[in-house]
């Protein structure tokens, strides 16, 4: 399995929706670690992060098994869709974390914090995996580091190229597509007798992120106008 193209660019897909959509989540463990001692916010990083694996491998893992219920993965890939609008939106939900003085309390918050913050991921991650927990486990256990300990230059990266953001939207399109393709009850009342309805359903998936893209470039543009007249 572990030689086949397709497990590879899974992976590569779990790997990248998990950096994008994990940007509060590595924005939450510098808030919550950043008043320690530099000897415990270090420890407080990694527990969390290890407390962040463990949990989010468990949540997905629940995910999966939920997934398999007729018409859930279908509804699961239109909450995706949703999740991939929201990530073009840009929001934080990070602004209410407090930075805390233990060890402890600092790890129990990067976890709670993680949970909370980590639905969507789950989501994605459960409907990219297809059911793959080798897929699941790997992806996280490379994904979450990288996130951790790249924070500063993750979020650097992705406002000075927004593109990055837009390519994760995409991505989670693309998955929202797959996932309504694979429900049992979909495929089997629709695509297996219309086997071209998986391409429109990708199509439509797609489409709606890339007309969200096209009007929300369309409004920066028309708002970068103004000023730059007003400045004139």
């Amino acid at each position: 399995m572990i030689f086949e193209a397709e497990f590879w660019m899974s992976l590569a897909t779990i790997i990248m929706i998990d950096i994008v959509l994990a940007g509060d989540n590595a924005v939450v463990i510098a808030l919550a670690s950043r008043n320690l001692p530099l000897q415990q916010r270090n420890k407080a990083i990694l527990w969390g992060t290890f407390g962040a694996i463990i949990v989010r491998i468990l949540m997905t893992l629940g995910a999966v098994w939920l997934l398999r219920i007729p018409f859930l993965q279908a509804i699961g890939g239109l909450l995706l869709l949703i999740v991939a609008i929201k990530l073009l939106k840009s929001g934080d939900d990070s602004e209410n974390i407090k930075a805390e003085t233990g060890l402890m309390q600092a790890i129990r918050t990067i976890i709670i914090a993680d949970i909370i913050m980590g639905v969507d991921n789950v989501l994605a991650i459960a409907g990219a995996s297809q059911g793959n927990m080798l897929l699941v486990v790997i992806g996280l256990a490379i994904s979450i580091p990288i996130v951790v300990w790249g924070s500063k230059w993750i979020v650097t990266l992705m406002d000075r190229f927004p593109v990055i953001v837009q390519i994760g939207a995409l991505i989670l399109a693309w998955t929202s597509g797959t996932m309504i393709v694979h429900d049992q009850m979909v495929g089997e009342l629709a695509l297996a007798q219309w086997g071209w309805l998986s391409w429109v359903i990708h199509a439509f998936t797609l489409g709606l992120v890339l007309l969200f893209i096209f009007f929300q470039q369309r409004a920066k543009r028309a708002q970068i106008k103004p000023d730059v007249q007003n400045v004139v």
